[in-house]
Parts: C-alpha cells; structure tokens; sequence
C-alpha cells in the first residue's frame, strides 16, 4: 500500500522546515538525522514503488540524502514543506535509475542478440555483416567514453565484475565506482541510438 501524502503544511511549520535545512545547509549532523528520521521512510517506500529491487531502492535513498545535504540551500518553503521536497528529489532520482536500468537493458540486450560464437553455428553471409556492424557500433560508442567510465564498463561487462570488485581492483572508492557506471550507461544509451543505422 502506497504511503499517505504529507500533510498540507501550516506556516508555522514551513518556518521550523527552513530553521531545520538551514542547519543542514551550515553542515549539522544532528539536523540531517532529523530530515532523515522525517522523511527517509516515505522516500524509501517511493524507490520501493518504482525500482526493481531493494538494493536499487536502497541506494536512491543514498543518494537521495545526499543530495539534500548538498541542496539544502535551495529548499524554498514557498513551494511546499520539507517532506514534499525531500520525496521529490526521490523520485527523480528512483526515476533516473530505471533510465540508466533501461539503458543497461539494452547493452546486454545487444550483446545477447550476437548469438553465439561463429564456430559454433555457421553465419549467412548477411547475418555476419549485422553482427560485425553490431559490435563496431558498441565499440564505437565505448570509445567515445571518458577513460575512467570505460574501465567500469569494461570490468563489468567483459570481466563479469561486481560495482565493489571494481572498487576494489582499481582503488576507487565504491560511490565513485557506482557513479561512473551509471554516468557511463546512461551516455552509452544515448550513444547507441545515435550510433544505429537509419532504415
């Protein structure tokens, strides 16, 4: 069952939710325990709602906190309370990562429709062509990656490791690593579909 919406806030409570992130915007701890004791459920149970899994969801509460610790400035009561704000960011956030879950999709998706290796199976000449078109696309688009989001990919994807083997074969902390891959995925989705022929 869905959450309830926040409450219409009273003025008087549009003041303390500017008192209280105007503490977060100046670095206390103890003011982001509170927004998070407020709002951290409802955010978790939208990422729940739209996410695949507890894991992604978990992580979009991650970054969701982090962003209103880096935002806390621009929280503006006139256009609503901290809750609505907070849960906002949330779902933008939840709503990104299916984006960059869909262009995952469809890398994988891609590289399953490669078949199997040619030894295996003999090619028509013409389904040969496709694939080799294929795979110059994808290398294409990895090519025009920053060196360091091509990394990510490449382990991932060619080696078969997990964000944190990543993190931990190349020294990166685990959050930088988890950034680049969604950075990385979100561009090659974009790069693909530039990238495929027209007809």
């Amino acid at each position: 069952m869905a959450p309830p919406p926040p409450a219409e806030p009273r003025a008087s409570d549009l003041a303390a939710d500017l008192t209280l992130i105007r503490q977060v915007a100046l670095g206390s701890a103890e003011a982001m325990r509170e927004v998070y004791a407020r709002c951290g459920g409802r955010s978790f149970a939208i990422a729940l709602r739209l996410l695949p899994s507890r894991a992604d969801a978990e992580e979009v509460l991650q970054e969701t906190f982090l962003e209103v610790w880096r935002r806390a400035r621009e929280f503006d009561p006139s256009r609503g309370g901290l809750e609505s704000w907070v849960t906002t960011i949330a779902r933008t956030r939840a709503i990104d990562r299916l984006r960059t879950l869909g262009a995952a999709a469809r890398v994988v998706e891609g590289a399953a429709h490669q078949g199997p290796p040619v030894s295996a199976v003999p090619t028509a000449p013409d389904e040969a062509a496709g694939q080799g078109e294929s795979r110059i696309r994808v290398w294409a688009a990895l090519a025009q990656l920053p060196p360091e989001q091509r990394e990510v990919v490449e382990l991932a994807y060619f080696e078969g490791l997990s964000q944190r083997e990543i993190a931990e074969r190349t020294g990166d902390p685990l959050g930088t690593v988890k950034t680049r891959a969604r950075l990385a995925l979100e561009k090659l989705g974009g790069l693909l579909d530039v990238l495929r022929p027209s007809g």
